[in-house]
């Protein structure tokens, strides 16, 4: 009798246990597949990414003091002119993705199966719910501390400064005081997503130290480019990289994607996707 009722009990669990995993089953298969999964969870959820933004901003102190002693030291090379080396100390920063965590507007588009757009974009800047990287502010702080004026050469449009600046000074980044330091895309006529110009405006006045970015956009006005001529920008500038410019690490999104389909964001997501694949190297398999 105690077999038998062991017996059922065993049916019973076993039961339960086929349910279960068929209702994991559709629960799981209600997840759709979306390109920024793993970037994201890497962005939110891993000390990795806490270790390496951290890691960047420790390298960014040394190099800012041993910049700060040597008048030579310049991280504008193309826009730093003339006899800078007395001018004022200054550090230029991009903001998303280098200071600013947008993680939450990724994850937004996943779950609502949404892309990019500059509505939602905006709204999102509105939200004012962008979250400080990892040793970030207290980089700025540390320029900051030391006199050196720290710029924000950000993407974001113009319509956004406003609530790009309240994010941020809620966060403890220095606002600059007198000072306008923050450029924002298309302020000015000539300021489009390159940002040379930006960069010329503020070399008149001040000698860059630091250049600190997560997109080779943020360095170089050669980012879109096909993926051959990036290569070959990036090894001229080969010099720089580690020393007057710094990269935080961004999987998410950026010039490095779009490079795969010729920048051209009107092609359809599927075409964009098979141009990823169609670049990718893989090992032939085993034998």
């Amino acid at each position: 009798m105690i077999a038998r009722k062991f017996l059922v009990l065993g049916s019973v669990l076993a039961a339960l246990s086929t349910g279960m995993a068929a209702g994991g089953a559709v629960r799981a298969q209600e997840v759709a597949p979306n390109d920024l999964l793993l970037a994201t969870l890497w962005t939110q959820r891993s000390v990795e990414y806490r270790a390496n933004a951290l890691t960047v901003f420790a390298l960014a102190r040394i190099r800012l003091d041993e910049a700060l002693v040597d008048k030579s030291w310049t991280a504008a090379p193309l826009e730093q002119k003339g006899d800078f080396q007395n001018l004022p100390a200054a550090v230029v920063l991009d903001v998303d993705e280098t200071l600013l965590d947008n993680s939450l507007y990724q994850a937004w588009m996943m779950r609502a199966n949404q892309t990019f757009s500059t509505k939602t974009w905006n709204e999102f800047c509105a939200a004012q719910v962008s979250r400080a990287i990892p040793g970030a502010v207290e980089f700025t702080k540390y320029a900051d501390s030391k006199g050196v004026k720290v710029f924000y050469i950000t993407n974001r449009g113009a319509e956004t400064e406003k609530d790009t600046r309240a994010n941020m000074e809620k966060l403890g980044f220095p606002m600059g005081g007198n000072v306008d330091t923050f450029l924002m895309q298309n302020e000015k006529p000539d300021w489009g997503s390159a940002k040379s110009t930006r960069r010329a405006v503020i070399t008149k006045d001040y000698r860059v130290l630091l250049n600190i970015g997560d997109n080779f956009g943020d360095f170089d006005d050669r980012y879109r480019t096909s993926e051959a001529d990036r290569v070959k920008a990036f090894d001229a500038d080969l010099a720089f990289w580690g020393r007057q410019w710094l990269m935080i690490s961004n999987p998410t999104y950026g010039s490095f994607d779009s490079a795969t389909y010729g920048h051209d964001f009107k092609k359809p997501v599927a075409e964009q996707r098979k141009a990823k694949w169609d670049v990718i190297e893989s090992w032939v398999g085993p034998k």
